[in-house]
């Protein structure tokens, strides 16, 4: 009973996995900003009035989906080229910390109605973004990796003692709440990977990396080429999904198992040029490598700290400035 005590004061008293969310909100603001910058020079055939996809119909499809988008309140010029803006600004400014959670919310609204308005270029990273952005808005993941302003911390002085003292247990339910749909993607994605034919056979990955959309010219072959390559990827890959959540669950095993997604998403980045979903379940598994991320702080911290005290010692072994010479030329 008294470590259930101890537990749950813990809960409600020191927030856990702040470094961790707060580099999720970074890499899912530069996810968003590199899709507008990416598509900027084709913004108008893509996502204009007159786009590829006409505006009547792209309206009739979000009125049947029963969803929203902001492109689908005017079929103006100057409507589509100052939402597109405000919604690449928007995303400049979660990726750097400005904003705070006001900006965090209105970057989703963006995204959303962006990504509403031409679904068809999408990779699957934005529905696993959908879904933690909400999350992220409980969470403090403006503390690291921002440009504090200081208006979250006059708000929440004033606020009653009550209403403060649930930020914290917000907080840790966020992450937990992040942690476990990650959870919950990688083993709905490796259960039905193993329904799969050639995912039990073992040839599901040469299947996959000849698909032309899904071939880097010239490097792919270099593992559809080897039998063996082939099966231990394949068999790899499902043994990963299905088992993720239990290496996160034991601490000692929990960087290792994140290293390892991260490391499986950047192949995914490289060989099949799914960029944005890579990027996107990197920024999630971020979560799990706080502590991690925590220590490389620390290091970058105090190696910049030490460039510059080496820089002042260099600026003359007898601490003659610039400032310092020239007064005595003027002398």
């Amino acid at each position: 009973m008294n470590k259930l005590n101890a537990a749950l004061d813990r809960w409600a008293s020191v927030p856990f996995g702040v470094v961790g969310v707060s580099g999720t909100r970074a890499v899912l603001g530069f996810v968003g900003l590199m899709f507008y910058v990416s598509q900027y020079a084709d913004r108008n055939y893509l996502f204009g009035p007159d786009a590829v996809l006409p505006w009547h119909d792209f309206v009739s499809q979000v009125h049947e989906n029963g969803s929203f988008s902001l492109y689908a309140w005017s079929s103006s010029e100057a409507w589509f080229q100052l939402i597109f803006h405000l919604g690449l600004i928007t995303a400049l400014m979660v990726t750097l910390g400005i904003g705070g959670r006001v900006g965090l919310a209105c970057h989703w609204v963006f995204l959303w109605s962006l990504y509403e308005r031409q679904p068809v270029l999408l990779d699957g990273g934005d529905n696993l973004a959908y879904l933690v952005i909400p999350m992220l808005l409980a969470t403090r993941c403006y503390s690291r990796f921002s440009f504090p302003s200081g208006v979250a911390d006059k708000v929440a002085r004033r606020l009653p003692t009550h209403l403060r003292s649930l930020t914290t247990p917000l907080h840790n339910l966020g992450v937990v709440a992040i942690a476990a749909q990650m959870c919950l993607v990688y083993v709905v994605s490796g259960l039905y990977k193993v329904q799969g034919q050639m995912w039990q056979d073992g040839t599901a990955l040469f299947y996959v990396l000849r698909v032309p959309e899904f071939t880097l010219p010239g490097v792919s072959h270099l593992v559809y080429d080897h039998d063996l390559a082939v099966v231990a990827g394949t068999y790899i890959t499902v043994f990963f999904l299905v088992y993720f959540p239990l290496g996160v669950l034991v601490p000692a095993l929990r960087p290792w198992a994140a290293a390892m997604s991260i490391s499986f998403h950047l192949g995914i980045a490289l060989f099949m040029g799914l960029t944005g979903f890579a990027l996107t379940m990197i920024a999630c598994d971020l979560v799990f490598l706080d502590r991690e991320l925590g220590k490389a702080v620390s290091i970058v911290s105090e190696l910049a700290v030490r460039l510059r005290r080496r820089a002042r010692r260099e600026g003359g072994p007898t601490g003659r400035t610039a400032e310092g010479a020239l007064v005595e030329e003027a002398g």
